[in-house]
C-alpha cells in the first residue's frame, strides 16, 4: 500500500543552512532514504523549493487563473515529501516518524488512493 508523507515545518524553527545542526538534519535525511530504499519502500521523494518560488492554479468559469505563492496563510509550510510502499499505516508512521523534520515540524501520512 502507498502513502504519501508531506513533510511540514517552519523555516523560522529549522536548522540553519550551514551550522551543524543542518549538517545533521541532512545526514538524517540521507540516512532515512538510504533506509527505505535498501528495504524497498521507496517510491519516490525529494524537497521542494522555498514556497516563495510557488504558484497556485484555479480554473473559475473555463478561465485559468494563477496566484504567486501558496493558497493558505501559515506559518508552516510544504517542504518537501516521501512517497513509500509499506505494509500499513503502522509501517508508514514508524518510517515517518524517522524524517528529520517530525523533530521540529509535522509529518502528513496519508493513504493513495488506488483507482481500479
Amino acid at each position: 500500500m502507498q502513502f504519501m508523507c508531506l513533510i511540514y515545518s517552519d523555516p523560522a524553527n529549522q536548522p540553519v543552512h550551514g551550522t551543524p545542526e543542518f549538517g545533521a538534519m541532512m545526514q538524517g535525511f540521507g540516512d532515512l532514504t538510504k533506509h527505505v530504499q535498501e528495504t524497498g519502500r521507496l517510491v519516490a521523494g525529494d524537497a521542494l523549493q522555498g514556497v516563495e518560488t510557488a504558484t497556485t492554479v484555479s480554473v473559475r468559469d473555463g478561465k485559468t487563473e494563477t496566484m504567486d505563492g501558496p493558497f493558505m496563510e501559515t506559518k508552516e509550510v510544504l517542504g518537501g515529501y516521501y512517497l513509500l510502499e509499506c505494509a500499513d499505516l503502522d509501517d508508514a508512521i514508524k518510517i515517518s516518524a524517522m524524517i528529520p523534520a517530525s523533530g521540529y515540524g509535522r509529518i502528513e501520512v496519508r493513504p493513495v488512493v488506488v483507482w481500479e
